[in-house]
């Protein structure tokens, strides 16, 4: 067999349990050691606010907090101006449905989506529907799931003003044909918004080769700290776009009956901050940096071919996304439910995701109740991939005979 990675030492959770299987990396990534130890650092040596204190341990965690905007940035092919923090993908996404989709749309316009979507994707767009009284569109999906070009050039239409789709399926893995779709909406004067949570861990992104107006991903997702993400957005957009969130430092100046806010990032970034989110996510950053990014398809790739095999032998079982080219499979023990399921799973000690995983559209696409779900990434290898299989065969018979 091909060299795999080889870090599962650098993962503090893999190491104080070693029998672990960990498969639900679509939900939330391990850390690794560094940014643990970058967490430690903030509270340790300097855990105070940014921003706001004139004094030396200020400064320096300001510092710490503004170098991760500068990494991001490069990171993303970006300007800095134009990386803003959130809480999350989930939270960038809602600023850009609420802060610019409210004051873009008009009554009639359409915004476009899919069923492959994350609710965080779908959801705050149906509500500014709502309020707009525009039009939320479904591009159809083909037979196997996936979003075509065929399909969203016959979706589109004069009043289509946004379209917001996923880069990667959290469920199926498919990768969208985005760079595509964004250059056909462009045409046609359509903004876009890319959810990237599921593809930031697992492919190089570069927003100006993209050409996307607004990209957002968690840190949490690419084994940075929870509680931070961060929204890509063209400065043109971001600068009339309006903050959903008002209070400390993200103002300019207060009146009595009026105010002026900050130049965008900052006018979006009210409160304070996960700083020791934001400094420890520069971390997870230069861990996959380090890594490359052709490394880790390399080794995702391997893993996701060896389990396909191995799963194509197994009776009693149904795998709704045996085409996808990610680490990510969705499937079902017959006769069971996603949650009883897992129950077989748990005790082999594999952990993987039961139920509709915040995309029930999908899930209502594939005519189930929920599936399961095993996303493999850097720290898995063929002996975890070998108690997988286990864990199938064993609910599968189980479940048979039950």
């Amino acid at each position: 067999m091909s060299t795999l990675l080889n870090v599962k030492k650098d993962f503090p959770v893999l190491m104080n349990n070693k029998d672990l299987v960990y498969l639900d990396t679509a939900a939330t990534a391990l850390k690794p050691q560094c940014v643990i130890d970058k967490l430690d650092e903030y509270y340790t040596l300097y855990g105070v606010n940014v921003n706001r204190g004139v004094y030396t341990l200020s400064y320096q965690a300001t510092l710490e907090y503004e170098e991760t905007r500068t990494l991001t940035a490069k990171f993303l092919n970006a300007k800095e101006k134009e990386i803003v923090f959130t809480k999350g993908a989930s939270n960038g996404l809602n600023m850009v449905a609420f802060g610019f989709g409210m004051n873009y749309l008009e009554e009639g316009d359409e915004v476009i989506t899919s069923e492959l979507e994350h609710h965080s994707n779908v959801l705050p767009w149906m509500e500014v529907c709502k309020h707009k009284k525009a039009i939320l569109k479904y591009i159809p999906l083909d037979s196997t799931g996936r979003i075509t070009i065929e399909a969203f050039k016959k979706t589109i239409s004069p009043k289509t003003k946004v379209v917001a789709l996923t880069y990667v399926s959290n469920v199926m893995g498919y990768i969208t044909p985005i760079k595509e779709i964004i250059k056909i909406a462009h045409e046609h004067g359509i903004v876009v918004v890319v959810d990237a949570a599921q593809a930031v861990a697992h492919m190089k992104i570069d927003v100006v080769d993209l050409d996307c107006d607004f990209l957002a991903f968690s840190s949490h997702k690419m084994m940075g700290p929870t509680g931070f993400g961060i929204l890509y957005g063209k400065y043109k957009y971001l600068k009339v776009m309006k903050p959903v969130e008002y209070g400390g430092d993200m103002i300019d100046v207060v009146e009595k009956y009026s105010n002026t806010t900050k130049d965008a990032p900052f006018k979006f970034e009210t409160g304070t901050p996960p700083v020791a989110e934001a400094i420890a996510f520069k971390e997870a950053i230069q861990y996959i940096e380090k890594i490359g990014y052709n490394q880790i398809q390399t080794h995702e790739q391997l893993l996701l071919n060896y389990m396909k095999e191995q799963l194509a032998k197994i009776k009693g079982i149904t795998v709704y996304n045996m085409s996808t080219e990610t680490g990510i499979i969705a499937f079902n023990i017959n006769h069971a439910h996603p949650h009883d399921a897992a129950t077989i799973f748990d005790e082999h000690q594999v952990a993987l995701r039961a139920g509709h995983h915040c995309a029930q559209l999908i899930i209502k696409w594939l005519e189930c109740v929920g599936t399961l779900r095993a996303c493999i990434y850097i720290y898995n290898d063929y002996h975890d991939i070998d108690k997988f299989v286990e864990a199938v065969k064993e609910a599968a018979k189980y479940f048979e005979e039950w």
